[in-house]
């Protein structure tokens, strides 16, 4: 019986706090579940995020609605916690303060190491290296773009930085492999499969594109040139 469920949970997507709030903002939380009842996989979120997008916007009233939204989704069950795999919040902590150690040494500059990320993004990292370690192969859902510069293109990342601090940054090569292995998708492309699978209610040639562009102005980092890539592929 507990082989059959490790095959059958076999995948997730662990959702950081950009993506659930852009889905939110957006009133697409009903398109999370929708993508959950395709996916056959884990939807999961740390108790970092969790945190960050549900205990404590939950006590400021500007931010309650969205916060109640993305409650629902765990309490139904669309999201889940790590514990739902067995997986221990402490071992996930261990590996968020080692991450979050590393991605915020990795580049320097004006003598001084440069802080990229935060608990949110770092408990991601450390979430899918465990669960990399079991077998189970995950993505993890971010809008930031420095998360996903870090992983794909940290040259990118070095010519932001020496553009925003106007001066010269090194990098430590040593801590770059660190991050490549890590899977990185968007609320866009998250949206784009929804679309193609006939997720979203609304019908019509511009809808893909009020979507796209709706969640780039509240929260994904996506240039126009990257939005038009994928209308192309729808």
């Amino acid at each position: 019986m507990k082989k059959q469920n490790t095959q059958i949970q076999s995948k997730a997507i662990i959702f950081d706090s950009g993506t659930l709030i852009s889905f939110s903002m957006n009133g697409l939380t009903d398109t999370i579940k929708k993508l959950k009842g395709i996916f056959k996989g884990k939807f999961l979120i740390t108790q970092q995020v969790k945190k960050e997008v549900i205990d404590v916007p939950l006590k400021i009233k500007k931010f309650e609605l969205e916060a109640l939204k993305i409650k629902a989704l765990l309490d139904e069950g669309v999201l889940e916690l790590p514990s739902s795999l067995g997986i221990k919040d402490f071992d996930i902590e261990i590996g968020d303060n080692k991450m979050l150690g590393i991605a915020n040494s990795t580049f320097s500059g004006k003598g001084r190491d440069i802080n990229l990320l935060d608990h949110g993004e770092t408990s991601c990292l450390a979430l899918s290296k465990i669960l990399t370690e079991k077998g189970i192969k995950n993505v993890i859902a971010v809008d930031e773009r420095t998360t996903r510069l870090l992983a794909e293109k940290p040259e990118n990342l070095k010519n932001i930085l020496e553009e925003r601090m106007h001066t010269k940054i090194t990098i430590k090569n040593q801590n770059i492999g660190i991050f490549k292995d890590f899977k990185i998708i968007r609320s866009t492309e998250l949206v784009y499969v929804a679309y193609k699978r006939n997720l979203i209610e609304l019908k019509g040639p511009q809808v893909l594109d009020a979507l796209l562009y709706a969640l780039k102005f509240k929260g994904a980092a996506i240039s126009g040139d990257e939005i038009e890539q994928i209308k192309r592929m729808g």
